[in-house]
């Protein structure tokens, strides 16, 4: 039986960014074309049966697919320079305590099923959790076809170069009511275990969140023949934008707010840029919250355009209101794992989407250092083992039921 840092191990060489550090692996790319080789290579090396759906997610199910499944799963996509943790430990915890589960002789009295989703982390094509909003049907699938990586490239290019049909993209509803219930492990992202010192736990909601689009428009120019006075730099309010962020976000119990992409073009050291494009990540306690935080930097975004002779024009790219996990669930789990924690999170996951489908639940492993999406991200060898641990047991508590 492998462990599940052993399978981690495995996948050390695939997609290591030499530039930010930490992995880059982004949905549909040459390092996803190896991480879905290895998985299907795992999968099918344990007797599972593998497929693909027409959104690129990948399924590899114990026995026959069928109704009233046990599904459990994550993605193995990073975000640019992410860790080594987020996602893929989801799925190597899978595939070790399905090892598990047949050292000890267990048979599924359910259908029980593996699942990777696509580009989780929306790091090529901006929308998070991409192969499953389109599973669920909470992604327009032409919005979807069109979207673009940074080079041009569409997904539905990007799809077909992969092997599949973009035509298909879009949801899958006798796929989803295949699901009895989903649950997902993943490295807690913050030190809420840490600081309770406990190596499991168990997920009780996920923040309202959204990303944002803010192009600001101005006027391209030279960098040293412009008087300040006679420039309509965008960048300007850019910078605006970043401190009304923080700004906006300090005053809202529990908000978040961050910038953490900036593109200005044509984006010479020596050029005024005729535009600058803003990413604002904005998540709080709820909708109302949220969407308001998002409206006030919006406004400030607005008066400091206008203050240099710039405009700007906002576009939502995606958005997911607050999560509450299905509360039966979430307290058998918490029962079956010994009074294991229950815990709230900023982060979005595949989970969050499908919660409002089907029953779903997450459980987290503790992360020492609270750092993700960021190589210091960590969980140490015996967390990972009491993660999968705790996974077996779900997975013979939910799957041993009859159906």
């Amino acid at each position: 039986m492998t462990t599940a840092i052993a399978l981690l191990e495995t996948l050390a060489d695939v997609g290591v960014d030499r530039l930010r550090g930490g992995y880059s692996r982004h949905g549909f790319d040459r390092a996803d074309a190896e991480l879905r080789e290895w998985f299907t290579a795992e999968a099918t090396a344990r007797g599972l049966d593998v497929s693909t759906d027409r959104n690129g997610n990948l399924w590899a199910w114990w026995g026959t697919p069928g109704p009233n499944a046990v599904v459990t799963g994550s993605h193995l996509d990073s975000v640019p320079g992410g860790g080594a943790f987020d996602g893929p430990l989801g799925v190597v915890a899978a595939l070790s305590a399905l090892d598990a589960l047949r050292a000890e002789g267990f048979r599924p009295t359910r259908p029980l099923a593996v699942v990777v989703f696509a580009e989780e982390e929306g790091g090529r094509f901006g929308v998070p959790c991409l192969g499953s909003r389109l599973l669920a049907g909470t992604l327009d699938a032409d919005r979807a076809r069109n979207l673009k990586d940074a080079d041009g490239t569409t997904l539905a290019e990007a799809v077909r170069a992969a092997g599949l049909d973009p035509r298909w993209l879009g949801p899958e509803p006798e796929l989803v009511s295949r699901i009895g219930c989903f649950v997902e492990l993943h490295v807690e992202q913050g030190r809420g275990l840490a600081d309770l010192d406990a190596p499991v736990g168990v997920a009780s909601s996920i923040l309202a969140h959204g990303r944002w689009r803010l192009t600001f428009h101005g006027e391209g120019n030279h960098a040293g023949a412009t008087p300040l006075a006679d420039r309509r730099d965008p960048m300007v309010p850019a910078a605006s934008l970043v401190l009304a962020a923080r700004r906006v976000a300090g005053s809202v119990p529990g908000a978040r707010a961050t910038v953490g992409r900036l593109v200005p073009t044509p984006g010479g050291t020596n050029v005024i840029p005729s535009t600058v494009d803003v990413w604002l990540d904005a998540r709080a306690p709820g909708d109302a919250d949220t969407r308001h935080l998002v409206d006030d930097v919006v406004a400030a975004a607005r008066e400091a355009a206008e203050a240099e002779g710039c405009t700007v024009t906002v576009r939502e790219e995606s958005y997911g209101d607050t999560v509450i996990f299905d509360g039966g669930l979430r307290d058998e789990l918490t029962s079956l794992l010994g009074g294991a924690p229950a815990l709230p999170t900023g982060a979005g996951h595949d989970a969050g989407v499908l919660a409002g489908r089907v029953p779903t639940a997450m459980l987290f492993v503790r992360n020492p250092t609270g750092v993700s999406h960021a190589p210091a991200e960590h969980a140490e060898p015996d967390d990972c083992e009491a993660g999968v641990a705790a996974l077996a047991r779900v997975l013979t508590h939910l799957a041993g039921a009859p159906c």
